[in-house]
């Protein structure tokens, strides 16, 4: 009985199934076992009609096809593949010595073409860590498959195609990674942002060390000019995080088809109208949700308050942990969601109660009511807080050039290396994400910090996550200036940045 392997998707990572069929005498059936979803139980007549519309005949005997183990739940499209070539290596037109080391996945039209299915690159990382030779994929995956090294991947076009080449008869060329690197271009540049000295100094320190950010101003005063430049700052990902972001990509469906590793930080931008599913995960089979397609970039939330205090309370996990943990009866999973977390906010339901030139039509009441829709404890966690006021009319008329995305983005990059040579053989990347255990070891902090530490715990009630994080972003300010001690005077702007939020 011949084995064909293929995968299945669990959460971003994989587990090889073995695909085996039994052609037997009897009343003509065909029927799909182990634990399918109702997408793989379709796929019977998706096959049926590419098997016969590639000049192959499917039998009309009874067909057993067993997904195993049985015990993991197979779901999507990615089974046609697989099912289709192990029918076909039943009945003898596919020799079966070779299907043991080769890992397939692929959906099929009706006329045996292949189409392209999410998860490929998390199916290849799998089949390269077992040793697998050689994975087949639709044509439109190939790219995306063969980034990963050790692995032959075969692009198909057809189920016919894929028969030639295991017979012998018309071998696949295998696809080669495409090492060119398409130039980072950005919509808007902190040059075309005229003033905002405060704000675009803080948004600095938020891209060095991945510090959460919280915008708060009138409206018209470009905080979400300044939120959407963001990413022309960041420094390029690493190998290691395009493979953590384009693995999630791959999975949720959202990675552009025939596109190979991301070379560009996430930025995710949903609408405040968004549910808790939508933004942590979830479904009937978690998938994920933003806060995981934001996994090493930007997850922006403008107009804050406008969010449901619901769902933004399901952030808290997440911001912390670094990762987020969806329980439902199918599956409990665990989706990684280390991201900068950006957000702008009015400071009343008109929006000009901090504008000295357009008075505020609220009541103290409404104004009370809109702040206590972001809980404290959310607020906490954020690093940053920036107030972005109303330019002057001399600032807006000015020719004089403001500083370039690429100056402020070779600081960023210069931080970022200090602290990746800091962290080297851990698993942390960034200032923010340095563990409590280990604050007094990275962000120790000369006596005249010290001092002033110990004044602003007494006179602003710093919390004990706030004082971690105050301490956080002041390494991350002594990096940018390039200085391995952390002075009085880095505490001292770090701390600037939470006065704001009083």
């Amino acid at each position: 009985m011949p084995h064909v392997i293929s995968a299945a998707i669990i959460g971003i990572s994989a587990e090889p199934i073995t695909v085996e069929t039994d052609v037997s005498q009897g009343m003509g059936c065909f029927n799909v076992v182990g634990l399918p979803d109702t997408g793989v139980k379709e796929a019977r007549e998706r096959i049926k009609s590419a098997i016969r519309n590639s000049n192959f005949e499917f039998p009309r005997h009874r067909v057993i096809v067993n997904l195993a183990p049985a015990d993991i739940r197979k779901q999507g499209p990615m089974y046609d593949v697989p099912i289709a070539v192990s029918l076909l290596a039943a009945r003898g037109f596919v020799r079966a010595d070779i299907l043991t080391t080769t890992v397939m996945i692929g959906e099929l039209a009706l006329d045996g073409s292949l189409r392209p299915v999410n998860g490929v690159l998390t199916a290849a990382l799998m089949a390269a860590k077992r040793g697998y030779k050689a994975i087949v994929v639709p044509a439109d995956n190939a790219q995306e498959a063969a980034v990963v090294p050790n692995l032959v991947v075969l692009a198909a076009a057809s189920l016919r195609q894929i028969v030639s080449h295991l017979d012998g008869i018309e071998n696949i060329v295998p696809t080669i990674t495409d090492e060119t690197i398409a130039e980072r271009t950005f919509p808007i540049d902190f040059c075309d942002i005229k003033g905002q000295m405060h704000a675009k100094r803080g948004l600095e320190i938020a891209a060095a060390g991945a510090h959460n950010v919280l915008l708060k101003g009138p409206p018209g005063t470009g905080k979400t000019l300044l939120a959407r430049a963001i990413p022309s700052i960041l420094p390029p990902l690493t190998r290691e995080e395009s493979l953590e972001a384009t693995s999630i990509a791959s999975v949720a469906g959202v990675l552009s088809r025939g596109e190979g590793l991301i070379n560009v930080r996430p930025f995710r931008s949903p609408h405040h109208s968004c549910s808790a599913v939508s933004l942590v995960g979830g479904g009937a089979w978690p998938r994920p949700g933003e806060v995981s397609l934001a996994h090493r970039g930007v997850l922006f939330l403008d107009e804050l308050p406008e969010f449901s205090r619901h769902v933004l309370e399901h952030l808290r996990q997440p911001l912390e942990d670094g990762e987020v943990t969806v329980s439902r009866a199918a599956a409990t999973l665990r989706f990684p969601s280390r991201f900068l977390l950006l957000a702008a906010m009015n400071p009343c339901p008109c929006g000009f109660a901090t504008d000295p030139r357009r008075p505020c039509v609220c009541s103290a009441k409404s104004i009370s009511l809109y702040r206590k829709r972001i809980s404290g404890p959310l607020l906490d966690r954020f690093d940053l807080v920036i107030e972005v006021p109303n330019l002057d009319t001399a600032t807006l008329v000015s020719d004089i050039p403001a500083e370039a995305s690429s100056e402020i983005r070779a600081r960023v990059e210069t931080a970022r290396r200090l602290q990746s040579d800091r962290f080297a053989g851990t698993a942390l990347f960034t200032n923010s994400e340095i563990p409590t255990s280990r604050i007094k070891d990275w962000c120790r902090a000369d006596e005249g910090g010290k001092k002033l530490l110990e004044q602003a715990l007494n006179a602003q009630a710093l919390s004990p996550r706030g004082y971690g994080r105050v301490l956080k972003v002041a390494r991350t300010i002594a990096d940018l200036a390039g200085e391995e001690a952390i002075r009085d005077v880095h505490i001292a702007e770090a701390l600037q940045y939470r006065l704001s939020e009083k």
